[in-house]
């Protein structure tokens, strides 16, 4: 009963305050903003009632009122800032009554210090916000040169400056237009600060600068402060003698600059600094913070280096150091570990349990993306494979699902974990389910793993085609995003290896022809060259090719056509004649070829062609079309040799190309249009020419 009338009482007087708000007497509406600002400090229930009081454009009102003076500025100023440090409604309040282009106003207008100062802390607590538009700052050119200007004044500008830089640089146009004004000189100069704290803003500032762009980061490379270069500085930034947080982040620029190509991955910034702190930073030890961003950044860091993901597997104990990562026991009493003592006493948070699982998996993913070994060390990790399995199934983290996925298909890349491991967990049910229904970045991954589970030697193959991949994949490969076109169509292509005639005739019902015409004009090379390894192997086996060329043969020979007659590279024009030569390896299907005078006369030019690659296909086809066990090889022969195959057969038994010869020897073209004539298969590839081109006479 008590509460409820002090409760009653506070409201009383809150509403009385908040009249005078509005009172035309400046001294009543100071009086009223400074107790605003006391009632609100610190509580976010009188923060949500000064907000359900529709206060918000009243406080705007007076920050442009210039006859309220500085003072009250400074109060109005405050008192949004409080409202800043509650919840992100709070902030959408803020935000959406249009608050930040007036403090932004205020931080280029005003003359007084104190004004600047307060406003440009109360702009880094609103900018510190996902949810707030950040194209404010840069929509106004003056804005940008002016917080430079600023930052030199006070310690607090610096931080409050470069913190905002930080929070609202997240487009390649930002980090230009930052770049363009100064920014980097500005930032370095500040890595010499006295202030650690000046120094931690300035290294997260430049890690949003520098972050996928090769531009500005390669700037930040050749530039320098006092005789010494930012880079030099980052390293000494992320000595061991400095806080930790600071290790990282320098640790993190490093790692940005070394992926946007600006230093290589053999410099030793990079291999004896950077890696190490990083790896450093997983030990168990560490604050759960600490190891969740370290493992992340060393995850971002090893990518895509074969080198770097060897030197960090072995460095450190890392891959156990990880596993502990995953454990969700209560972590490292407080005792003294190596000298220091433990700062994670209590049990960890959920939130904190999700952030070390998914830095942990999206480590490993990273450390297993390449070397078998490594991938084997890895899933000897205890109950690895379940935390992975259980990952993919976070529906409410969607970093989690997709550092799981990730993990899974580094892992995927394996034939032994693919024959193994892969089929004991079932794994491939977690990934089905994750593929109906996923954002298109998990998507990405996740049909990327699949290809790798299709494969014709994982076991995996059989009960995926049972539970419905086939329309799923043909629906990715109509999807807008290229990435997950070529997942589509790659996938399609592993299934259709060796596979049995009905998954054929699935795949090019399901898919059609009209989506293979789309798919062989695809601005993406990748795509087009999968689709065309797609119709290889549909085409292999004699009665599969005969029957998929009488359903579907005018199609095909379309399809072939227009590659063949298309401005596309010699690699590309190879499959295509690839297919030719397997549609001549029919018996019926040869016919597709031999009717079609265009198609034998681009097969002819093909033998000429200055491309071996181009040049043994061709040669290839023609000798599957000339094959002498098959019925109608005589009249086959002697039509091949009105159109002057015997001429170009003789011109390349003069050509010093081993790997034409070593094509020929080894595949199946007897070149023999008759088999009167008998001879050793073991003999000299010129013998066995020769004895083809005795045929025609």
């Amino acid at each position: 009963m008590t509460k409820l009338i002090h409760s009653l009482m506070d409201v009383e007087s809150c509403n009385s305050y908040v009249d005078n708000l509005y009172d035309v007497d400046s001294a009543k509406c100071l009086d009223a903003v400074i107790y605003i600002k006391n009632m609100i400090i610190g509580s976010n229930k009188a923060k949500n009632m000064i907000i359900q009081q529709g206060i918000t454009p009243r406080l705007i009102q007076l920050l442009d009122d210039p006859i309220g003076g500085d003072d009250l500025k400074l109060e109005v100023i405050a008192v949004i800032g409080s409202l800043a440090r509650g919840d992100e409604n709070h902030i959408k309040s803020l935000t959406a009554a249009g608050v930040i282009p007036f403090l932004l106003n205020n931080v280029c207008a005003s003359t007084n210090p104190q004004v600047i100062e307060f406003a440009l802390r109360a702009l880094q607590q609103l900018f510190q916000n996902e949810a707030t538009k950040t194209d404010l700052l840069f929509a106004d050119p003056r804005l940008v040169p002016q917080l430079l200007k600023l930052m030199p004044l006070s310690v607090c500008n610096q931080i409050s400056v470069t913190s905002i830089f930080t929070n609202a640089c997240k487009t390649a146009e930002h980090q230009a237009i930052l770049c363009a004004n100064g920014a980097v000189p500005a930032l370095a100069a500040l890595l010499n600060s006295p202030v650690g704290d000046v120094q931690l803003a300035a290294l997260d500032a430049i890690a949003s600068l520098c972050y996928q762009n090769q531009r500005v980061s390669a700037l930040l490379t050749v530039s320098s402060f006092g005789g010494k270069s930012v880079t030099d500085h980052l390293v000494t930034l992320m000595a061991r003698d400095r806080p930790v947080a600071m290790q990282l982040v320098a640790a993190r620029c490093l790692t940005y600059l070394h992926r946007a190509g600006a230093i290589s991955a053999d410099d030793g910034k990079i291999l004896y600094k950077t890696l190490p702190c990083l790896v450093r930073m997983c030990r168990k030890e560490n604050r759960r913070t600490e190891k969740a961003l370290g493992a992340e950044t060393l995850a971002y860091l090893i990518e895509v280096d074969t080198e770097l993901q060897r030197v960090a597997s072995i460095s450190d104990h890392l891959i156990q150091n990880l596993s502990l990562f995953l454990t969700k026991s209560r972590e490292i009493p407080a005792v003294q570990l190596r000298g220091v003592e433990s700062f994670d006493i209590e049990a960890p948070s959920a939130k904190e349990v999700q952030n070390l699982k998914q830095a942990a998996l999206r480590a490993f993913a990273s450390l297993g993306a390449n070397d078998e070994d490594i991938r084997k060390r890895i899933i000897e990790t205890d109950q690895l494979m379940d935390h992975v399995v259980t990952g993919l199934a976070e529906c409410d983290d969607h970093r989690v699902q997709l550092a799981a996925v990730r993990c899974l298909h580094s892992l995927s890349r394996s034939v032994q974990q693919l024959r193994t491991t892969f089929q004991d967990h079932s794994v491939w049910k977690p990934l089905m389910k994750l593929l109906q229904n996923a954002d298109e970045d998990i998507l990405a991954v996740a049909s990327s793993t699949l290809c790798n589970l299709l494969l014709e030697f994982s076991p995996s193959k059989e009960p995926i085609l049972e539970s419905g991949a086939v329309e799923l994949l043909c629906n990715l490969t109509r999807r807008e995003d290229s990435a997950l076109r070529l997942n589509g169509i790659w996938a399609l292509m592993n299934m259709a290896f060796q596979a049995e005639q009905k998954i054929k005739i699935q795949i090019l019902s399901s898919l059609g022809t009209d989506q293979v015409f789309r798919l062989l004009s695809d601005h993406e090379v990748g795509v087009v060259m999968k689709t065309l390894g797609l119709l290889r192997n549909l085409l292999s086996t004699k009665p599969h090719i005969d029957l998929i060329m009488a359903q579907h043969g005018r199609q095909i020979m379309q399809a072939v056509i227009l590659i063949l007659e298309g401005e596309h590279s010699p690699d590309v024009k190879e499959q295509a004649l690839c297919i030719l030569a397997n549609i001549a390896d029919g018996e019926t299907a040869k016919e597709f070829i031999m009717s079609n005078e265009d198609v034998l006369r681009k097969l002819t030019n093909y033998m000429s062609h200055s491309n071996v690659k181009l040049q043994t296909a061709a040669t290839f086809c023609i000798g599957n079309l000339a094959w002498n066990e098959d019925s109608g090889c005589l009249e086959r022969q002697a039509r091949l040799r009105e159109l002057g195959v015997y001429r170009i057969l003789q011109q390349l038994l003069c050509t010093n190309d081993a790997t034409l010869f070593e094509k020929y020897y080894n595949t199946r073209l007897t070149l023999t249009f008759s088999f009167d004539f008998d001879f050793d298969f073991d003999c000299h590839f010129t013998t066995r020419v020769k004895a083809a081109l005795q045929q025609f006479s």
